[in-house]
């Protein structure tokens, strides 16, 4: 990465009170999380996109529940990276600083992240079908399968957003609102191809916040960048938040 590039980038990062990091996959991975696509969403024969639907939870919910039961099994031994911690200490370093992730892991969360958006849920939380209540549910493997809930019986489901559904109209304003709202926005480890949280970054740039993008590859979005540094997060973000906090202090 060019040191000119990382100076520059610490210098607008230095100026901006409001500061938004959009994370995909790719930071996951970085900490070992599959990606559920391909052969890894491979589970008995069975592909994620087969699985992960309202009409087959509605057909086999116990079959659901043991695909993701398996998915948490893998996530659960797999540690936030250097580039998670640095995006969580970065709260307290802007005055405004938020978290959008497409990602279900909730390895932001578990870096300290608390100004965050979950675009896509939580695989950790479960959702009450019945009264659509949301809770935390760490036990792993789960001893009851498919799981309920304990008010009024009805079947827990996992709180991801499955394909065919819409994402939570709240979730995805907070999430529109802080992109137009922010200064400088940070793509992190994601494709910038699937929507809506494509278009986060089209729109904060449209808003006049700089773009700075960090992947292993370039992207569609990459010609859009102001700034974009090709490698891992958690090895770019350690030496920008490095170079930034050296701005701070003088």
């Amino acid at each position: 990465m060019l040191e000119k590039n990382i100076r520059e980038t610490a210098e607008i990062l230095a100026g901006a009170s409001r500061v938004v990091a959009l994370t995909g996959a790719g930071i996951s991975a970085e900490s070992g999380v599959p990606t559920f696509r391909g052969r890894d969403g491979l589970w008995k024969q069975y592909r994620a996109e087969t699985l992960a639907t309202p009409e087959a939870f509605e057909r086999d919910p116990r079959l659901v529940w043991e695909w993701y039961d398996w998915r948490r099994g893998l996530i659960a031994p797999v540690e936030p990276n250097a580039g998670h911690r640095v995006l969580a200490e970065w709260e307290s370093l802007f005055k405004n600083f938020a978290v959008i992730t497409q990602n279900v892991d909730g390895l932001h969360a578990l870096a300290g992240s608390r100004n965050l958006v979950e675009l896509h849920g939580n695989i950790w939380k479960v959702r009450c079908t019945r009264e659509q209540t949301v809770e935390d549910m760490r036990e792993n493997p789960l001893r009851h399968l498919p799981p309920c809930c304990p008010k009024c019986g009805a079947l827990f489901r996992p709180h991801i957003v499955w394909f065919g559904e819409p994402l939570d109209s709240a979730v995805l304003d907070r999430a529109f609102g802080l992109s137009t709202a922010c200064q400088a926005l940070l793509v992190v480890g994601t494709s910038a191809i699937v929507q809506p949280a494509a278009s986060f970054p089209l729109a904060a740039a449209r808003a006049g916040a700089k773009i700075i993008e960090i992947n292993i590859e370039p992207t569609p979005l990459t010609p859009h960048a102001d700034y974009f540094f090709q490698g891992k997060a958690g090895e770019v973000l350690p030496v920008l938040d490095r170079h930034l906090r050296e701005r701070t202090r003088s």
